[in-house]
C-alpha cells in the first residue's frame, strides 16, 4: 500500500493552509494528485526531492544465468579444451560426471559449477593472460549474443532511464570486462585472476562470488556514483545474488535456482520485494515469490 502525502499543512485538502495537492512515490515515479498553482515550488522544497534529486539510480546485474543464458566461465573452459590449451582428460576426469548428473537432472547445478570452477582455476595456472584474452575474445565473438530477451530489454530500459548499469559477477575479470564493453555497461566488479610481472596466471583468485565481497562492491559503487539503493534494482539467479537483493528496493530473480527461491520464500522482506521472472522459449512469466515449488 502506498502512503499518500500532502504538500501543505495538515493531512487533508485545505487551501488556506496551502494544502491543495497530494503525492505518492513508486519506484522511480512521482505521482501528483490535484495540483494547485503553487505546487511545483512546494515539490522542489520537499525533503524527498532534496534527498533524491542529486542521487543516482543503479541497476546491478549478475551475468551467468541472468544476462547470459549459460556461464561465461563454462564457455571459456570448453573453448580452452577445443583449442587444446586444456587436455580433454581434465574434463573427462574431473568435471564430466557432475555435468552429466546436472544435464540429466539427477544432480545439482551448484555442485557441477563448483567442481568446474576449481578445475578451471587450477588449469589456468601458468598460462599467459594474452592467451586467455585471445580465447575470451573468441567466446564473445561466437557466443556473446546468447543472452535472455528479458534482461536484454532491461539493460536497454535502464540505459534509456540514465541509470547506472553495473555488473557484479563471480566470473573472471577478463571475461566480464568484455561482456560489459559489448553491452555498454558503465562499470563492473568481477573475480580477479592474478598474474605475475610476466603476465602469467599465478593460480590466485580474488573472488567476487561471496557475500562479503559483493557487499563491499555495492558499498564502493554507492560511494563512487552516489546511488540511492532504495530506488535501485538488482537482477540475479542464484544464492550468490542475495546480497544484491537485500540492498536494493527492486529485486528481480531470473529463472532462479531452487536454493535461491527457498531462501527468498523464508525471508519476509524478500518475499514481499522480489519478483520472479521465468523465460522459457518465447514466453516471459512474471510471478510473485510465494509461487509453489514442486
Amino acid at each position: 500500500m502506498k502512503k499518500l502525502k500532502f504538500l501543505g499543512i495538515g493531512s487533508a485538502f485545505y487551501p488556506p493552509f496551502d494544502n491543495t495537492s497530494a503525492f505518492f512515490t513508486h519506484n522511480d515515479d512521482f505521482y501528483l494528485i490535484d495540483c494547485g498553482e503553487s505546487v511545483f515550488k512546494k515539490i522542489w522544497d520537499l525533503k524527498e526531492m532534496k534527498e533524491s534529486k542529486n542521487k543516482n539510480v543503479a541497476a546491478f546485474f549478475d551475468i551467468d544465468g541472468t544476462i547470459y543464458r549459460d556461464s561465461l566461465l563454462i564457455e571459456h573452459f570448453k573453448m580452452l579444451v577445443q583449442y587444446e590449451y586444456i587436455d580433454m582428460m581434465t574434463w573427462e576426469g574431473k568435471v564430466k560426471e557432475k555435468f552429466s548428473k546436472w544435464e540429466n537432472r539427477t544432480g545439482d547445478y551448484d555442485d557441477y559449477l563448483d567442481e568446474l570452477v576449481q578445475t578451471y582455476m587450477e588449469a589456468l595456472k601458468n598460462f599467459s593472460k594474452e592467451d586467455m584474452d585471445f580465447i575470451a575474445k573468441r567466446v564473445m565473438k561466437l557466443k556473446g549474443d546468447k543472452v535472455y530477451r528479458y534482461t536484454r530489454e532491461r539493460l536497454k530500459y535502464h540505459k534509456e532511464k540514465r541509470h547506472k548499469v553495473i555488473i557484479i559477477s563471480g566470473s573472471p575479470d577478463f571475461l566480464v570486462s568484455k561482456m560489459a564493453e559489448r553491452y555498454g555497461v558503465e562499470d563492473y566488479r568481477a573475480s580477479i585472476y592474478e598474474v605475475d610481472e610476466n603476465g602469467i596466471f599465478t593460480g590466485n583468485v580474488i573472488p567476487m562470488w561471496d557475500a562479503k565481497s559483493k557487499q563491499k562492491a555495492i558499498t564502493d559503487f554507492c560511494k563512487k556514483y552516489d546511488i540511492d539503493l532504495k530506488k535501485s534494482y538488482a537482477y540475479g539467479d542464484t544464492t550468490g545474488d542475495l546480497t544484491m537483493f537485500k540492498n536494493v528496493g527492486n529485486a528481480i530473480a531470473i529463472n532462479p535456482a531452487k536454493k535461491l527461491l527457498q531462501k527468498i520464500k523464508r525471508d519476509k522482506e524478500l518475499k514481499e520485494k522480489v519478483m520472479i521472472v521465468v523465460e522459457r522459449k518465447d514466453v516471459i512469466y512474471k510471478l510473485k515469490a510465494d509461487v509453489s515449488i514442486v
